[in-house]
């Protein structure tokens, strides 16, 4: 029993690690999982390029499906209690760029594609199963559901992570320009008592953001958590005045710029005198699919 699915990669608006209410947008760069079901009694894992990478999420993704829907599946899957998972990425890992949300939602789709429910399960129930691995699999502080749903849903997404209740959802169309230096960051080892220091900017952030003024909270997002997370914000102030929004994206340590065409070149520009990987993309609207 076999699957495959793609999911983008996602960019911050609000990061949840000060108040708990957190906001991403969905950008084009994937994610692609294959999922191979079997009656081994063991689940494998592997990522492409990144032999050494820690692969418990993505295993554990595979697991969970199995448990919670393999006894809808009908009688082909009732001798299915193992199995594989590869993942090929655009999305550059500890990045900042949700890498472990898309991949947890690729996994999640071509798992379900394998067992031939994933147009029964219903997208956000989806998106919940891989956050719950990520918790399983400690990859994440929050459980990250804003970076999860904008992944799976696609577009920008305002979520209560404590909860795991989606609050708001919008398609939007923008360019988007990105800077990863070369260092990584990852998220389950950031300082969370300092993020928690920012928590009152961080619910005027969350303010803007449920009044859809995605480009302003973002900005107001990077200049606090840059410096809670000990970023320098130069490469916000080389963005502005002219893009809709910069901000510091997740925990670091990509920087990523939303607007019109003309501005996020510009930004690249700027970005691109900076070591490291500078590239231009889209948001992406449609979400985590199966292929």
């Amino acid at each position: 029993m076999d699957g495959r699915a793609s999911a983008p990669a996602a960019g911050t608006v609000l990061n949840a690690l000060a108040c708990g209410t957190g906001s991403a947008f969905a950008i084009d760069a994937e994610t692609t999982a294959t999922v191979e079901l079997d009656s081994s009694g063991s689940f494998d894992a592997e990522i492409a390029d990144a032999p050494d990478a820690d692969t418990t999420l993505i295993e554990r993704c595979v697991e969970l499906v199995v448990a919670e829907y393999s006894a809808e599946a009908g009688d082909e899957a009732a001798e299915i209690s193992g199995g594989r998972v590869r993942t090929e990425s655009e999305v550059p890992m500890a990045a900042g760029l949700k890498s472990s949300s898309a991949a947890a939602n690729a996994t999640v789709l071509a798992a379900l594609d394998a067992l031939g429910v994933a147009d029964e399960v219903a997208r956000e129930d989806a998106c919940r199963l891989g956050v719950r691995a990520a918790r399983d699999a400690g990859v994440t502080v929050t459980g990250a559901f804003d970076d999860a749903s904008a992944s799976m849903l696609g577009g920008v997404t305002v979520t209560d992570n404590e909860s795991d209740e989606l609050l708001a959802r919008e398609p939007v169309t923008w360019d988007v320009a990105v800077w990863t230096p070369p260092e990584q960051a990852y998220s389950a080892d950031a300082d969370v008592a300092r993020c928690r220091r920012v928590a009152p900017v961080a619910e005027v952030v969350a303010d803007l953001a449920l009044d859809g003024r995605y480009g302003e909270a973002m900005t107001v997002n990077g200049f606090a958590f840059a410096a809670a997370l000990g970023f320098s914000a130069d490469p916000m102030l080389e963005a502005l005045p002219d893009v809709r929004g910069v901000s510091l994206s997740g925990t670091g340590p990509s920087f990523v710029a939303v607007g019109d065409t003309a501005a996020v070149e510009q930004v690249r520009e700027h970005w691109s005198e900076r070591e490291g990987t500078t590239w231009l993309t889209t948001t992406q609207n449609d979400g985590a699919r199966t292929r």
